[in-house]
């Protein structure tokens, strides 16, 4: 049985932007996370300091994925609604892909939403050109609900297909891991709001 590494999730803080601007070096990494190329690394540094840690959107709950005391992608919860929010999340850089940590962060990502914030359900959203995505959210028991809108994905056109979990759902899962589907997870980035991720100076 596949076995997933141990994550946790915790506020972002001042210390983590450098980090995260590190990131944008990694070219795989800002293709696949949609992060806008060309950007010097103060840009993209000033963004996590002062649009998403110090004054994040307050549609936006975004918590950083610490795996072995590192910082390695964060998970988003993200709307408005007191009963649902949009799960997304993102593992940098490219180089920890492939370690079963996009489905970690996932899953954690459902837990800090049903059991910190009361959930009633949870959606996200997956090209299907980005198949490891797609299985990241089927891996972790979401059921597909409908197409999303357009979108593109490395170049090419897209679209977006819908998943949602309910509280009962994740609850059933939780007491019996064996009806979660259980697949293989490459830990390639997932469905992430462009907006919210550094596409300017700022």
């Amino acid at each position: 049985m596949h076995t997933i590494p141990a994550v946790a999730l915790r506020p972002l803080t001042s210390a983590d932007a450098a980090v995260l601007a590190d990131w944008a070096a990694d070219d795989t990494f800002g293709a696949h996370a949609g992060w806008t190329p060309g950007l010097a690394w103060d840009e993209h540094e000033r963004f996590w300091l002062h649009r998403i840690i110090a004054d994040p959107p307050p549609e936006l709950l975004r918590l950083g994925v610490e795996h072995e005391g590192a910082l390695i992608g964060y998970v988003d919860l993200y709307g408005t609604r007191a009963d649902e929010r949009e799960l997304g999340y993102v593992i940098g850089p490219s180089t920890r892909w492939g370690q079963g940590l996009g489905k970690a962060a996932a899953r954690a990502g459902l837990a800090y939403g049903f059991d910190s914030l009361a959930l009633a359900s949870i959606w996200a959203e997956a090209l299907p050109l980005n198949a490891p995505s797609v299985r990241i959210l089927e891996g972790i028991g979401m059921r597909h609900t409908g197409r999303g809108d357009e979108a593109s994905f490395l170049g090419a056109r897209s679209h977006y297909e819908q998943y949602r979990i309910t509280r009962e759902q994740y609850e059933k899962i939780r007491a019996d891991p064996s009806t979660a589907d259980a697949r293989a997870d490459p830990g390639t980035p997932a469905a992430r709001r462009p907006q919210q991720n550094p596409t300017a100076p700022g």
